[in-house]
């Protein structure tokens, strides 16, 4: 991100708003703009600042350098958060993207992969695999939803899917003990999400939510973002699950942004070099990613909730990167986004800068505090960022 094209010159409430944060000016009121956070843990002097940073993203530790299958991490805090709460929604936490990749091998100086292509992590060993297609995302959030379809043909549709899932945990069971240990445990991915699947098709639930149209295959890049934004929206709007990661493109990625004039393959224009152009172009397309945020804040703050208050209000939406400026590669003074009130836990609107590299960890911890759940430390934390 560029940051100087980010970074407002005024604290407190009716802050000026930067070329790249132009798209919140409907919600400026809504969105918080927080200044120098940092993720320290991310700060090795090796190569492979992308990786480490995206590792670490969520979950604010030193990921073990290595490409093979002794990745270690944290827990991140979103995983945090499905655990206090996701026993109250069919799916604890849901994660998307819009890249997918094996977990497995070198994607930045000795860094695997599974750091790269993942910013939710359920356990120190384990990513949690995300969804990069709006189409499967669909299918996972609204099987047996067609409110097309007569009681008979629904009922019919779900003993056939359940033959189906009762075949495949059948040969999941026996593949089982062949494999590795690495290998088992992708595979138990990959169960945990035909049992939710299985849950889905027996809980029943689908009455009182009118599932949305079905995503077309094939979408270009912008629809699939808006379709990603839609999805998750929805997702929340029927109680299927509180918890979301969105993961729009692996570590260091090289997408050319052609439909908003810019040819050039992202992770190379990011290395700027003062370059008066390039800048110019990275600030086009921190704009393109400041206005999809926008258009997800925008569509929760217009649904109402049995509270009386906007889907907004009694939620948090964080929007951030690995790195701050991609010449420096740096992990301090992040582009940090806060929407929402966290059910008036935050008092929202303003621009707060902290003075000073402050731990993005303490952030998180007040986060999870406004869902009423208290960690006495979270990564490198030094307290509770005070959002009131």
């Amino acid at each position: 991100m560029m940051m100087e094209d980010w970074i407002p010159n005024q604290t407190g409430a009716n802050y000026d708003l930067p070329r790249i944060l132009a798209p919140l000016a409907p919600i400026q009121d809504d969105v918080m703009v927080l200044s120098q956070l940092a993720n320290r843990p991310a700060n090795v002097p090796v190569a492979g600042d992308h990786a480490r940073g995206t590792g670490s993203f969520l979950t604010c530790a030193t990921v073990n350098l290595t490409a093979g299958d002794d990745i270690y991490n944290g827990v991140s805090i979103d995983q945090v958060a499905a655990a206090a709460m996701g026993n109250q929604t069919l799916f604890p936490s849901l994660e998307l993207g819009t890249e997918g990749g094996a977990p497995v091998g070198d994607c930045d100086s000795g860094y695997s992969c599974a750091y790269s292509r993942n910013i939710s992590w359920s356990g120190p060993t384990t990513p949690t695999a995300k969804i990069t297609d709006p189409v499967l995302v669909f299918d996972r959030l609204f099987a047996g939803f067609d409110q097309n379809l007569t009681e008979e043909e629904r009922d019919r549709r779900k003993r056939w899917r359940t033959s189906i899932l009762d075949n495949v945990l059948g040969e999941a069971n026996t593949l089982n003990g062949k494999l590795s240990t690495s290998d088992r445990s992708k595979l138990d991915q990959f169960m945990t999400g035909v049992r939710e699947l299985e849950e889905r098709l027996n809980s029943g639930l689908g009455g009182e939510c009118v599932a949305p149209g079905r995503p077309t295959d094939g979408l270009d890049f912008q629809s699939e973002v808006r379709a990603m934004n839609d999805l998750m929206v929805k997702a929340m709007e029927c109680d299927l699950t509180r918890v979301i990661t969105f993961m729009m493109e692996n570590a260091g990625s090289n997408r050319t942004f052609d439909f908003i004039g810019v040819s050039g393959a992202h992770h190379e224009l990011s290395h700027h070099q003062g370059n008066n152009s390039t800048t110019e172009d990275l600030v086009t397309i921190g704009t393109w990613e400041v206005e999809q945020y926008a258009y997800l804040v925008q569509q929760m703050q217009g649904i109402t909730e049995a509270n009386g208050q906007t889907m907004l209000d009694n939620s948090l939406v964080y929007f951030s990167s690995e790195i701050a400026d991609g010449d420096s590669h740096s992990h301090y003074d992040l582009p940090v986004l806060l929407a929402g009130r966290g059910g008036g836990y935050v008092n929202s609107g303003r621009h707060l800068d902290m003075g000073g590299e402050t731990p993005m960890a303490n952030l998180y911890l007040a986060m999870i505090e406004s869902l009423g759940v208290v960690e006495p430390n979270f990564g490198d934390s030094t307290g509770v960022l005070d959002l009131t």
